[in-house]
């Protein structure tokens, strides 16, 4: 049997994270589960026990607005299945927490309280940066290994009212890209994966939308999750992919290539002149 492998998951207990950590399971890698909701994550075991995937399920609670969870979790990780093949940075905190009617009421940045914006960029650009920090020693060593940042589109990034959530996940783009730039020839990649647009999950809150149905499932990140963990992906890095453009319909890397771009948004800007 071949050796299966091993993913962390963060956020992994409800909506794009539970999606993804099931669509790993169903494809035969074991999970470590990681979120602050033990009650979620119970719920998700129960899930994988009626399911039964082929790949194994390591619930994991941790609060990753907490300095001391990142090594934890990896210690956790490498004791129970002995290495780390792929980190999924997909654990987020979306506005709705702090006022669920935020269409009809946008919260404005000189609203936004220290507390807000402390939390808010810990959960969603420095936690990304800091397991990525604790995973990439042992990648390294073993001269593989795969980092996949969940951001949001650029719409979201900069739009009016969104200042708590799009500009943290700018900042945590920007750093998976710099990680790329640092991981270079290393043998462990580091791409973005995006849904596209707005994506049924506990993010986006009941008064948001009037129909669910017409959201993004968040189903559509397993597909180009997969290939980028394949063999097949071992050399694309730097890279950011549109789940909800992924076209099954084609060869895996036509897809990729036809819903990929540049990671952060190089290919829309002007890089400054530097002294050779």
């Amino acid at each position: 049997m071949p050796d299966r492998q091993v993913a962390i998951v963060t956020g992994a207990a409800s909506g794009i994270g539970r999606a993804i950590a099931l669509g790993l399971l169903d494809a035969g890698v074991d999970v470590a589960a990681v979120d602050r909701d033990q009650s979620w994550l119970r719920a998700l075991a129960e899930t994988v026990g009626e399911r039964r995937p082929a790949g194994s399920l390591h619930p994991v609670a941790a609060d990753l607005a907490e300095a001391d969870s990142f090594a934890r979790i990896v210690e956790e990780v490498l004791g129970r299945f002995g290495k780390i093949d792929v980190l999924v940075n997909n654990a987020g905190i979306g506005q709705g927490a702090i006022r669920p009617d935020q269409k009809a009421n946008p919260i404005r940045f000189w609203e936004i309280t220290p507390g807000q914006w402390s939390r808010f960029v810990a959960v969603n650009a420095t936690a990304p940066l800091m397991m990525a920090r604790a995973v990439a020693p042992h990648m390294m060593e073993r001269k593989r290994g795969r980092i996949i940042g969940v951001t949001t589109s650029l719409g979201t990034m900069i739009r009016g009212g969104f200042a708590l959530y799009g500009a943290p996940k700018a900042a945590s783009e920007a750093a998976h890209a710099v990680m790329a730039a640092d991981l270079a020839g290393s043998g462990v990649t580091v791409n973005v994966l995006v849904p596209g647009g707005m994506t049924d999950t506990r993010i986006i809150p009941e008064a948001e939308v009037p129909a669910r149905d017409r959201l993004i499932r968040p189903e559509v990140m397993v597909p180009p999750l997969l290939w980028l963990i394949s063999d097949a992906a071992r050399d694309v890095t730097a890279r950011r992919f549109l789940a909800v453009h992924w076209n099954r319909s084609l060869p895996p890397a036509q897809a990729a290539d036809a819903c990929g771009a540049p990671i952060a948004w190089t290919s829309l800007g002007v890089l400054p002149i530097e002294p050779e």
